[in-house]
């Protein structure tokens, strides 16, 4: 044993939230989420190994959280408010990490009304009270106001991020002031993540300007009075009792009882026995050979670099883990340059050159890409080696986040666009992006075609879509960089504030910016080192490089092409629409009796159900009653003339505000056209997704969406041309299902749904054929009897016997869904023709309705993504065709669900429509031949409705 007695405390709750967002979800063998109980065991082991090889502790312990509720809530009730709830699968975990941490047979912390920190602080002083030494294996900010010696007993701490200790001169580096005065220059910058107002527009290297200038928190709020008349004065003296809040909040209590005495955390070595029980039960089995393996002995383990965790019930989940992490130093901001000169410029374009890859991301003055202006770039070769080149800041940085900021100077634009060109069109350097396809369209604004690229969410969408829940789909860049860095970027909010006072970037000083920018860059840098080497491993790399990367720069040139749209029209539409609805109002009035606010579920609710009588009224959590559309409708369906006139009253205003009047809003003052934005990550099977205005939503078979569609036109001389994959999905669904009898009748051009309804009903005639086109598309999404009932207006047990016939009638449809479904339950992924992943992690939940909507859609997945695959094939391939033939004026304008829409010299229709034809038709070659045809319909016209 050591001469002197060594605590560690390991904040055991920061590795918990690490642990959950660096791996994919897993499952034990019951089926439980585990993926953060894996990790936090595996950190935990290296932790103790690790420790172990080195002058290792004499007692240790782990302190956790109780609960998110602590003694500074009744203190200020907005204290982390803003902090969401844990993730839905994270919290069944939090027991199991409590059993991790018990197995391990460690002393384990966690009180109620306290947090973490404050145990922590607790017991840190305790031990140096006695004389001895205390580390703290966290790299938390706040604990840093505990680092220093007294008497010779020090306390520092481990940050295992970065295997580098941290003690005075640490915190001095990061803070500019000694350990004692943290808390002072935490409580003027405040903190976003907890919610600690601290003055706003004060920003680190203010805060800590003003602490070492005067001494103390309290000192630099009194000497505001005397300062010359600026922001900052103005601020301090508006937003002084916010500072002595903060100051209270980030107080450490060090005065908590202590609930284990230190002298009972003795280290003596960790038993086997309990921790190969705990691994065995959870299935951790990788970890138990290891743990079996050990130096002859179960105490202390002494390996971790798990390959692989094996688990039961979810084994495709865990593929991921495969490849392990690339080693990375802790992101650190104060690394990154700014970049004010020509010389320093063409130093970093040299080493961008030199590195071969490199990661670019661009700072604007909004988010309209068509709109925006160029305000810097930011550049990463490397981890921590990133630069930002500011190019649009005000000169005098006013209203930024740090006074004390100086007149930036800046490389004039027109130099620094000339001077990046080369470079970020040259072949030989590969441009690395997070949703990179804005920062084409805003630098293609500027005469650069940035080429060629790779973009982190896209790839992230290929490896991993389904796999997470919420976020742009899982794949925005501070999700990824939380779930597979375990690092918190900074937030815009951050740097730019909210509301009110949120301030344009370029207003932003040059080092806020710098570090905001800069980490960007760094942080896809980072996920690309990580995320690349999965697509081989994991077999993504078809799907990827075939299908998804060759398209964002024809997306993104869509997009910048935009359509037009006739406003007259579109104004014409709103009043007509403003008038219906007006007298749909009256009629909805004089029906229910009395007049009220029509579009106020509240009111409605009672109208239908308390003051006319309807039946079957249900209340929410809320109290007041359902009226979303499958109540109207169901009301509909029993006779009630109210609700049909509602239903109504609700399309026309949503039509209105959502199209009619938001088009008009989007019109682009400079191109006179509508720019929609496409997302490639926004459908979980691989469809885009339109926004900004979304096209993608307009009726497309009911007069009112007729009448929208006929305000899209051409320029004068052109018309559009609108391409539709007819039925794809059934004919897909025909080649992957294997049904004879379905393919026959596409080789043969027969119309499928009265070939259907003839094999359900013996005739086909306009009912029966209605009830076929019904029933072939609803059991391709995995419809139960009670939906199909609801659609066809039928008892279930009657929908029961159409599916039974439907299945007799076509026996492969019923074996593709079983297996698909089996297939999906044994890997946790469905798949496309062409490699297109797609995950389920709740098809095996015990919740039945979790369950059974995984299912539904696992069912549909494969042919919607498919389908989604050969049209952007499709899309990648047309322009280059149609250039090749000389056609080099059509353009390619939007995409909407299996529809093409084009512009062009009415002249060239007569060429142009073979070559759009044979490109979608052939689109699946050679990845993929098809045993049925897939058929085109092409139209043309003066407005996208005439096109149909």
């Amino acid at each position: 044993m050591a001469d002197k007695q060594h605590l560690y405390l390991v904040d055991g709750s920061s590795y918990i939230f690490r642990a959950y967002h660096r791996l994919p979800p897993l499952t034990d063998p019951d089926g439980t989420p585990v993926g953060a109980v894996y990790g936090y065991t595996t950190m935990l082991w290296k932790l103790a190994d690790d420790l172990d090889k080195a002058d290792g502790p004499t007692h240790l312990a782990v302190v956790l959280d109780k609960s998110s509720q602590s003694f500074r809530n009744e203190i200020y009730d907005q204290y982390k408010a803003n902090r969401p709830d844990p993730p839905e699968d994270l919290v069944p975990q939090f027991p199991l990490i409590r059993d991790a941490t018990r197995a391990f047979s460690l002393p384990m912390i966690e009180e109620e009304n306290v947090e973490a920190d404050d145990m922590i602080a607790s017991y840190a002083r305790e031990a140096q009270a006695r004389g001895w030494d205390v580390t703290i294996v966290s790299s938390d900010k706040d604990l840093m106001q505990l680092v220093g010696e007294k008497d010779g007993a020090k306390i520092d701490m481990l940050d295992t991020m970065k295997s580098a200790r941290i003690y005075v001169d640490e915190v001095k580096d990061k803070f500019g002031v000694p350990p004692e005065l943290v808390g002072d220059v935490l409580a003027l910058m405040g903190d976003s993540v907890d919610n600690i107002p601290g003055i706003f527009g004060v920003g680190p290297k203010t805060a800590s300007k003003l602490i070492d200038e005067h001494g103390s928190l309290t000192a630099a709020l009194d000497a505001a009075e005397d300062m010359k008349k600026s922001k900052l004065k103005e601020r301090l003296l508006e937003h002084r009792k916010d500072a002595e809040l903060s100051r209270v909040l980030v107080t450490l209590r060090e005065d908590c009882p202590l609930p284990i005495a230190i002298e009972d955390m003795k280290l003596d070595g960790i038993p086997g026995e309990p921790l190969a029980a705990f691994l065995e039960k959870h299935g951790f089995t990788s970890l138990l050979r290891r743990l079996d393996a050990g130096s002859g002995s179960p105490d202390r383990p002494n390996d971790l670099n798990p390959a692989k965790v094996e688990t039961k019930g979810d084994s495709g989940t865990s593929e991921g883990n495969r490849q392990p992490l690339p080693e990375f130093p802790a992101v650190d901001r104060s690394a990154y340059e700014t970049v004010q000169t020509m010389e320093r410029l063409e130093h970093w374009i040299a080493k961008c050159r030199a590195a071969r890859i490199i990661a670019v991301d661009t700072e604007t003055s909004a988010l309209d890409a068509m709109r925006a202006d160029l305000v810097g770039i930011s550049l990463a070769t490397g981890a921590n080696e990133a630069c930002y080149i500011p190019l649009g800041h005000l000169n005098d940085g006013g209203g930024g986040s740090d006074m004390f900021s100086e007149k930036p100077e800046q490389v004039p634009l027109d130099d620094a666009v000339a001077a990046l060109k080369p470079l970020l069109e040259s072949d030989a350097v590969l441009k690395i992006g997070q949703n990179i396809k804005y920062d084409l369209n805003v630098l293609a604004r500027y005469g650069i075609a940035v080429a060629p690229i790779d973009d982190t969410m896209i790839l992230s969408f290929d490896l991993d879509a389904g796999r997470s829940e919420g976020g742009v789909g899982g794949h925005g860049m501070d999700e990824l960089s939380e779930r597979h860095l375990g690092h918190t970027p900074l937030s815009f909010k951050e740097v730019c504030g909210t509301g009110r006072k949120q301030i344009p970037f370029g207003e932003v000083p040059l080092d806020k910016a710098t570090e905001y920018a800069a980490e960007d860059a760094d942080v896809t840098w980072r996920l690309h080192q990580h995320l690349k080497p999965r697509l081989a491993i994991e077999h993504g790399a078809r799907i990827y490089e075939r299908v998804d990367r060759p398209l964002i720069p024809v997306v993104a040139q869509m997009e910048r092409h935009g359509i037009k749209v006739d406003r007259a029209r579109l104004a014409k539409l709103s009043e007509e629409f403003a008038t219906e609805t007006a007298k749909l109002e009256k009629t909805i009035h004089e029906l229910a009796g009395k007049e009220f606010t029509v579009g106020s579920p509240k009111q409605l609710g009672e109208v239908l159900f308390d003051d006319l009588g309807h039946k079957g009224g249900k209340k929410g959590k809320s109290g007041q009653y359902s009226t979303d559309q499958s109540v109207l409708e169901r009301l509909s369906g029993d006779g009630a003339e109210i609700a049909d006139k509602v239903l109504e009253w609700r399309q026309l205003t949503k039509l209105k505000s959502t199209y009619t009047d938001a088009l008009q809003q989007a019109i682009n003052p400079d191109t006179g056209r509508v720019h929609t934005s496409y997302s490639l990550v926004g459908a979980q099977t691989g469809r885009l997704s339109s926004t900004d205005p979304n096209l993608q939503n307009i009726p497309i078979r009911t007069p009112i969406g007729r009448q929208i569609r006929e305000a899209f036109v051409p320029e004068n001389g052109n018309v559009l041309l609108a391409a539709d994959y007819s039925q794809i999905e059934l004919r897909l669904a025909a080649h992957m299902a294997d049904v004879p009898e379905l393919k026959e009748a596409f080789a043969e051009g027969e119309d499928i749904h009265a070939r259907t309804a003839r094999e359900m009903y013996g005739e086909a005639d306009r009912d029966t054929r209605a009830r076929a086109k019904t029933i072939n598309f609803a059991i391709l999404y995995g419809i139960s009897r009670w939906g199909l009932a609801g659609r066809l207006k039928i008892e279930p047990d009657e929908a029961q016997e159409l599916i039974d016939t439907y299945f007799k009638r076509f026996p492969g449809i019923q074996s593709y869904i079983h297996e698909t479904l089996e297939t999906v339950r044994e890997r946790g992924y469905s798949e496309t023709l062409f490699g297109r992943k797609t995950w389920f992690p709740r098809i095996g939940s015990k919740n039945q309705a979790e369950r059974q909507g995984s299912e539904r859609a696992a069912i549909n997945a494969p042919i919607q993504g498919t389908s989604a695959d050969i049209i952007k094939r499709a899309m990648a391939r047309m322009m280059p065709a149609l250039e090749d033939a000389g056609l080099e004026h059509v353009r390619m304008l939007l995409q909407v669900h299996d529809e093409l829409v084009f512009e062009l010299p009415e002249g060239d229709v007569e060429a142009a429509s073979p070559i759009i034809e044979r490109v979608m038709a052939e689109a699946a070659l050679p990845a993929v031949e098809l045993s049925v045809p897939l058929g085109i319909e092409i139209g043309t016209g003066a407005s996208w409705d005439a096109a149909h």
